[in-house]
C-alpha cells in the first residue's frame, strides 16, 4: 500500500513538475510599436502562444491569472550608462465567472476599470495586447537623442486552491517570462 501511495506520488510530481509540460515556453513578444499621440510617446505591444491548453482550462474552471508587461524607456549615452526615463508596469488579470459565462477583465493602465466578454478568444486578445498606452510626455524627450524601448511580459505565479498548497508547494503552474523585446531610435 505504502509503495502504491509512494509510485503515485511520484507519478504527480513528475506529470506537474516536468518542464517540458504545460510551460507556455514559446511565448514571445510578437509585436512592439512606437507611436507619439497629441503630446504623448506611446506604445502598442501584442504577445503570442501566451495560452496553452492548460491555461485555458484552468481559466475556465475560474482560476484568476495575471500577466504582467514591463516597459522600460532608456536614454542611450556611448561611453556612459544609460539613463532610465521611464520604468513601467502594468497588469492584465482575467477571471472566469462560471455561474454567468462571462470572462471579467482588468488592465491596470485602463484606469482599473474592467470588461467583460464572452468569448475565450476575446479574452486572450485582450490580455495579451496592450494598445495606444502613453508612456512618457513628448516634451520630457531631448530632440537628436537616442533612446532604447524594451519590453517583455510575463505570466504571474498562478495560487492554487488552498488544499493543494500543501501537497504542490513547489510548484508554480506555466511560469513564461518572454525575452526582452528592444527598439532602438532617435527622437
Amino acid at each position: 500500500m505504502i509503495r502504491r501511495i509512494a509510485l503515485f506520488s511520484l507519478c504527480l510530481l513528475l506529470a506537474v513538475a516536468s518542464p517540458h509540460g504545460s510551460v507556455a515556453a514559446d511565448a514571445r513578444l510578437a509585436e512592439l510599436r512606437i507611436s507619439n499621440r497629441n503630446d504623448d510617446f506611446v506604445v502598442y505591444l501584442n504577445v503570442a502562444d501566451a495560452f496553452t491548453d492548460e491555461m485555458r482550462s484552468a481559466i475556465l474552471s475560474g482560476v484568476p491569472t495575471t500577466f504582467s508587461f514591463f516597459i522600460i524607456l532608456s536614454r542611450t549615452r556611448p561611453f556612459w550608462p544609460d539613463r532610465t526615463v521611464a520604468d513601467l508596469t502594468f497588469t492584465h488579470t482575467v477571471k472566469y465567472n462560471t455561474l454567468r459565462k462571462e470572462f471579467v477583465i482588468r488592465r491596470s493602465w485602463e484606469n482599473n476599470g474592467t470588461q467583460v466578454v464572452k468569448s475565450i478568444d476575446e479574452a486572450r486578445r485582450l490580455m495579451t495586447a496592450i494598445e495606444d498606452v502613453p508612456i512618457i510626455p513628448l516634451g520630457a524627450l531631448e530632440r537628436g537623442q537616442r533612446y532604447r524601448l524594451r519590453a517583455k511580459a510575463e505570466l504571474g505565479r498562478i495560487t492554487l486552491p488552498f488544499y493543494l498548497h500543501y501537497v504542490l508547494f513547489f510548484v508554480s503552474l506555466w511560469d513564461f517570462e518572454t525575452d526582452w523585446f528592444t527598439i532602438d531610435f532617435i527622437y
